[in-house]
């Protein structure tokens, strides 16, 4: 017999059931040229809009219990994405372009796939101050301020006729309507 529970929670299904942990095409062109000086802030933040980003998580020990002959064991643990804090306090979500990526920053963590957009609103909601993308790698790529809420928000950078950046979204929310540098 099933009832149905008052608090019951629904786990959605990945999009990303058939990812194989490379690197976005467009992004990782984007970066390489971000890290030879060869491409601007906001065509490399477009293309991270556009990308699934890899949030790391990693295993927190909770408490330890100690066996009669006084080994330590875990007794709990949790799952945390990681934030990177500043010796200034400032913090930031890490993201990773690429399982390879990941792996060369701590091959222990544990990839889960999110649109950017997804990795942006975590890190706001976590209170950070930044999205770091491929942190320790050749190319890191730094979303903040403004930027960083615009990308939670679903906001993409797009470019004018004129061939200046500007924001697009849904219609109603100001948050996108100044011009990127």
């Amino acid at each position: 017999m099933t009832e149905e529970h008052p608090k019951q929670r629904l786990i959605q299904g990945s999009s990303y059931v058939d990812d194989d942990g490379s690197a976005d095409d467009e992004l990782f062109a984007e970066l390489l040229a971000w890290a030879d000086g060869s491409t601007s802030y906001p065509q490399v933040l477009a293309a991270v809009a556009g990308a699934r980003l890899l949030v790391p998580v990693v295993a927190l020990l909770g408490e330890v219990e100690y066996d009669d002959a006084g080994l330590a064991h875990d007794k709990s643990s949790d799952m945390a994405a990681v934030l990177l804090t500043r010796p200034d306090g400032r913090r930031a979500l890490l993201a990773f372009s690429s399982t390879a990526a990941l792996a060369q920053w701590d091959p222990e963590a544990r990839p889960v796939p999110v649109a950017s957009s997804l990795a942006a609103a975590t890190a706001v909601q976590e209170g950070a101050d930044a999205l770091v993308v491929d942190v320790g790698g050749r190319a890191p790529f730094t979303v903040s301020g403004d930027d960083l809420h615009r990308l939670a928000a679903g906001w993409r950078p797009v470019r004018l006729a004129d061939g200046e950046w500007a924001w697009a979204g849904a219609v109603g929310d100001s948050r996108g309507e100044e011009q990127l540098g």
